[in-house]
């Protein structure tokens, strides 16, 4: 089982590639094609600021290959972000691989950023297999996306926000798996079986 972390200016590489190691995957971290098309997995993890990412990206030409990836795909915060179609962060264009916007919290009696332990719920898909409702994972965004036909789970922050989207081998979560202990370790095994 070949798995890749795309490697872009981001954060959050190493501790998503020692969480994979604790369930047994070395992955590779890379930017390279041949090594990104001939891979199992992808994982575009992300902590930074999506209109640098996506210029990084389209640079490096890594905008068209993503998009064109057969393979089961999971974008982790930023990298969900990055799958959608646009970002106020920065106001830029995204991939669109999903129909959704990213949007900033509205700032009022919630902090924002949102950091720390909240709630997944009305979870679809085999992403969440052995994962139980309102399940507490780990957040730090002052972005969302948006409810949308591809939410496969969703957290209340003030609102109600996609937690986790889906569309074909494309899966995305806001959330931390490889810092939510127990749980986000399932979901990164369930995605590995994908």
């Amino acid at each position: 089982m070949k798995t890749v972390i795309l490697k872009y200016n981001s954060g959050n590489v190493r501790s998503v590639s020692f969480a994979l190691e604790r369930i047994g995957i070395n992955a590779i971290v890379t930017d390279n094609e041949e090594e990104i098309l001939s891979a199992d997995k992808v994982i575009l993890p992300g902590v930074g600021e999506a209109s640098g990412a996506m210029m990084y990206l389209k640079e490096k030409k890594m905008d068209d290959l993503i998009r064109a990836l057969n393979q089961p795909v999971l974008g982790i915060c930023l990298g969900m972000q990055l799958f959608c179609r646009f970002s106020e962060e920065g106001n830029i264009n995204c991939l669109g691989i999903f129909d959704q916007d990213v949007k900033l919290f509205s700032p009022g009696e919630l902090k924002v950023p949102q950091i720390g332990w909240n709630t997944i719920n009305e979870l679809s898909t085999d992403l969440f297999k052995n994962v139980k409702e309102n399940a507490y994972q780990y957040l730090v965004h002052s972005y969302y996306v948006e409810l949308g036909a591809n939410t496969i789970a969703q957290t209340n922050y003030g609102i109600n926000y996609s937690t986790a989207i889906q569309k074909n081998n494309f899966y995305g979560v806001q959330f931390h798996p490889e810092k939510s202990g127990l749980i986000g370790q399932t979901i990164l095994e369930n995605f590995i079986k994908l």
